[in-house]
Order: structure tokens, then C-alpha cells, then sequence
């Protein structure tokens, strides 16, 4: 396996086992990670562990005009009871992601670490946020807003690389993913790994080279 040095730069794709581990340790320096996103690479890893870049074989992708809306979420989204915002709340977006309790039990690998990285990405204009609230109404009639779901990524050219999301309550990450394929102009929204979440909403594998064919394009 091949350990990186203080140079921002990364091994050949032919180097990555079969499960896209590309290199260990490193930094998550913004220079770094912009370098990495831009080449298809983004880091995955536990606390306490050094840092995994991962650029696996096959990359989980939707076109935006591949997305597929249920009749259940038609019906949802027509009802209108919860409100979307972009890039107002990143802080809360990546913290509920990094702590929300998940019965696959991802979620954790959000490191204290890597949530300052992508806060710094967001303050330089490169990591993005789609925010759901739910509105509700005190005794006095004033407005309160909930976030109930959401998700981050980074944005590179015409491809939004997708990290995580979270809900609250049933449909709300679904919500925030609809928005971002129906409202933004990306030509590809890359989820990374199979996910069978996403693959109901019409995302699918390509290989790691069409991928990467489209990243740079």
C-alpha cells in the first residue's frame, strides 16, 4: 500500500486494490482535497485510523435526467410541507450527518477531523448544502423551523460529489436529493458506492474511467 508524503499528489489508478483503495495518510489540507476531487479520489476512514483515498472501479453516478420520483414522493413534494434551502446551514447539514444514529451504521466515519476540513471547503465556496426544514407554529403563532434532512458534497466544474445525508423523518434526504438533480445544472451526481437508496432513485455504477472522462471534461 502506498503511504503519501507531504506532496499533493496521488499514486496511478492502477495501483488501487479492488475494493478502490488508492493510498493511506496524508492530510485533509483544502489544497489536498480539492486536488483529490478532482482526480475522482476522496477519503474514507474511522477515527483513529490513518487516512484511506479510495477511487473505486466502479462509481455510483446519476444523471439528473435518469431520476426517477415516485408517485408517493410526487405526492409528498405537491403537498409542500417542508421547505429546501441551499448553503444555509452546512455547519448543522455535516454535523447531523456525522451524528445521527443510522441502522447501517454509517455515519460515524465523519471524523472530528473531516468535519472542519469540508466546513473550511464550504467557507471557500467548494462544499455545498441542501437544507430541509420543516415549519411549525408555536401557541403565539410565531414560526419555527426544523432541519430535518439533508446532505453535502463538493462541487467540481459540472459534477456534484455527493459525501452523505441524513433524515430526520421518513423522506426528507429524498427531498434534498430530488432538489439538488431537478434544480441545479450538473451534468453527474456522483453518490461514490453502491447504495440502494439512491439506486431507487435512479442512480447507477459506471466504470471508474467514464468517470473520470466526464470529471475532467
Amino acid at each position: 500500500m502506498i503511504w503519501l508524503t507531504d506532496k499533493i499528489s496521488f499514486p496511478d489508478y492502477k495501483f488501487a486494490t479492488s475494493e478502490g483503495v488508492l493510498a493511506l495518510g496524508g492530510d485533509l489540507s483544502e489544497e489536498r482535497l480539492i486536488y483529490a476531487y478532482k482526480n475522482g479520489i476522496f477519503p474514507w476512514f474511522s477515527e483513529g485510523e490513518p487516512i484511506v483515498w479510495y477511487c473505486p472501479p466502479e462509481r455510483m453516478v446519476l444523471y439528473p435526467e435518469d431520476l426517477r420520483i415516485s408517485k408517493s414522493m410526487r405526492k409528498i413534494i405537491k403537498q409542500n410541507e417542508f421547505i429546501i434551502t441551499e448553503n444555509k446551514a452546512f455547519n448543522e447539514v455535516i454535523y447531523n450527518c456525522k451524528n445521527i444514529d443510522r441502522k447501517d451504521g454509517f455515519g460515524t466515519w465523519i471524523t472530528d477531523d473531516m468535519e472542519q476540513a469540508y466546513i473550511n471547503l464550504c467557507n471557500s465556496g467548494i462544499a455545498k448544502s441542501i437544507e430541509v426544514w420543516r415549519p411549525s407554529y408555536n401557541a403565539q403563532g410565531t414560526q419555527k423551523m426544523e432541519l430535518v434532512g439533508g446532505l453535502y458534497g463538493v462541487e467540481i466544474n459540472t459534477v456534484f460529489c455527493g459525501e452523505s445525508m441524513f433524515s430526520k423523518v421518513s423522506n426528507a434526504s429524498k427531498l434534498a436529493f430530488i432538489h439538488l438533480a431537478k434544480n441545479k445544472n450538473y451534468k453527474l451526481i456522483d453518490c461514490q458506492i453502491y447504495n440502494e437508496h439512491l439506486a431507487s432513485l435512479g442512480a447507477k455504477e459506471i466504470e471508474r474511467n467514464l468517470f473520470l472522462e466526464i470529471l475532467k471534461s
